[in-house]
């Protein structure tokens, strides 16, 4: 195709005039789209800062930590996420721009609007652990993609990748995919620069090297999460595969998808800059699928995946084809805005059909539910929840940190790490829940207990209030379940501490039992 089909120019302002309105969108989305429980869970996380938390690396909880200390308005504790795709488009503008011949210029500016375009960029303005994850993934493959385009040694690019794939771990261990992409890459086509491979691990160590540590003196609980709990019950299937395959479409977009495996490599491409282009989305996604024979694959695990696989398209095609995908795409996000719109703005009572609408009445008016839980509160009771998702948004509009009353799941055990039962014997909690509850759950625990609903929006809301709480059929029927299914510690790890087992003196997960 001859450039003068598209001029740069037009080329430009497309993009251009996507990024400041993709920008706009998603600044109005993180001001009013109301907090999630994901995010009021990290939420806590800023709040009381560590060196590491339950399921995941801290990096999102120190991001929160700053942002909290500036204020709690969902528009700043989300203003870094808003960023994060937008300064992605420009990565991948730059590196485009910097490896295609002039002539295909237009294709670079044209990629990163089909990137911005795309539903998951400008819909991507929570704050979670994704956020850290994906930034400085990019970061990292930024830095490999120019080293690997070096025709010199590259070292000061390869040390960048490696410290900022150190900082993505430091956020989410998935950020391990892209390092083992790196490993794949050089041994597979690089192996004269095999050099690079020890020198990206020890910029990354550092990184490693404070998750490690703090998980041996927490008893492992990010790689309990990771590994071990949240994996139990998966079995080799057919059918996640398939969903796997469908949503890995869906992401990627099917017509961009088609367009770059039908379309050839820009002329002056070198071969090792096709052949890492190619290897950093395709070699996580295969091991995704090699995954998804056995658990479902979230469709948040491959989003940091996505810019890589533009870069590779960008390479591939050219811009009369890139300039229809652009229009495919906002085609596609069409639907999605006014999905995000109707959640987030639509009168509730248009959702009241819908068999979302008592979550999503809970997601809208927490405010509300959180002031008629407060409002005949004894002195001294503490609120609680039955599940973490309530409890993370109950404490974000009540101002205090909410318990999980009960055993709970696998995931957000940040109470493991930070809650004493033991301080509450004797006191009177009210713990709420979504769904009338069984007193016959609560007598063992409480000299006496009652419930009663609130009405928010015509939706019902239970809470249990229970005096003179006990504390040892507590521990001996709830902790110790919790300590059997959610910290039975492999005798492989060497275990230096397990402030969970260590508090509530269960010596099987603790140190001085081993």
């Amino acid at each position: 195709m001859k450039s003068s089909d598209l001029p740069i120019s037009a080329a430009r302002r497309l993009f251009w005039t996507t990024f400041f309105a993709t920008l706009l969108l998603k600044v109005v989305l993180a001001a009013g789209f109301p907090f999630t429980g994901d995010e009021a869970f990290f939420y806590q996380w800023g709040v009381f800062p560590a060196w590491g938390y339950s399921d995941h690396p801290p990096m999102v909880g120190w991001l929160l930590a700053v942002l909290h200390g500036i204020s709690d308005h969902p528009l700043v504790l989300r203003s870094v996420t808003l960023l994060v795709t937008s300064a992605i488009a420009l990565l991948l503008v730059d590196l485009l721009r910097r490896f295609l011949p002039d002539a295909r210029e237009p294709s670079a500016w044209l990629a990163g609007a089909v990137y911005l375009a795309m539903p998951w960029s400008w819909m991507f303005v929570l704050v979670t652990t994704d956020t850290p994850l994906v930034l400085f993934m990019a970061l990292s493959a930024y830095a490999y993609l120019r080293a690997s385009a070096c025709p010199d040694r590259g070292t000061g690019w390869y040390a960048l990748a490696g410290l900022f794939v150190g900082l993505a771990f430091l956020s989410k261990y998935f950020a391990a995919l892209l390092g083992l992409a790196y490993a794949v890459h050089v041994l597979g086509w690089r192996r004269e620069r095999w050099w690079a491979l020890p020198l990206m691990l020890v910029l990354a160590l550092p990184s490693i090297g404070i998750n490690l540590a703090f998980n041996a003196t927490h008893g492992w609980s990010n790689v309990m999460f990771n590994v071990f709990n949240r994996h139990e019950g998966s079995h080799w299937n057919l059918q996640t595969p398939t969903v796997y395959a469908a949503m890995a479409a869906y992401l990627l977009t099917p017509w961009l998808l088609w367009q770059g495996l039908r379309g050839r490599w820009a002329h002056g491409v070198s071969p090792a800059l096709r052949t890492a282009a190619t290897a950093l989305w395709l070699f996580p996604l295969a091991l995704f699928a090699f995954i998804s024979l056995k658990r479902t694959i979230g469709l948040h695990w491959v989003l940091g995946f996505v810019p890589l696989f533009v870069v590779w398209a960008g390479l591939r095609v050219d811009p009369r084809a890139l300039r229809s995908s652009f229009k495919a795409t906002l085609a596609l996000s069409l639907p999605h805005l006014i999905a995000v719109a109707a959640l987030a703005w639509a009168p509730l009572s248009l959702w009241q059909p819908a068999k979302l609408y008592d979550r999503l009445v809970f997601t809208r008016e927490t405010p509300a539910l959180a002031a008629a839980l407060q409002a005949d509160l004894p002195a001294g009771t503490t609120l609680m929840a039955r599940t973490y998702n309530p409890a993370a948004v109950l404490a974000f509009s009540y101002g205090q940190y909410v318990p999980v009353f009960g055993v709970g799941r696998h995931h957000a055990r940040q109470d493991d790490q930070i809650v004493d039962f033991r301080t509450y014997d004797g006191q009177a909690l009210r713990i709420f829940d979504y769904d009338e509850p069984d007193l016959a759950d609560f007598t063992p625990f409480f000299s006496q207990v009652s419930k009663r609903k609130v009405l928010i929006e015509g939706v019902a809301f239970w809470m249990v209030d229970g005096t003179g709480f006990k504390f040892q059929p507590y521990r001996e029927q709830v902790l110790a379940k919790i300590a059997q299914e959610f910290h039975d510690i492999p005798p492989w790890l060497p275990l230096l501490g397990n402030p969970f087992c260590e508090r509530y003196g269960f010596a099987g997960c603790s140190p001085q039992g081993r």
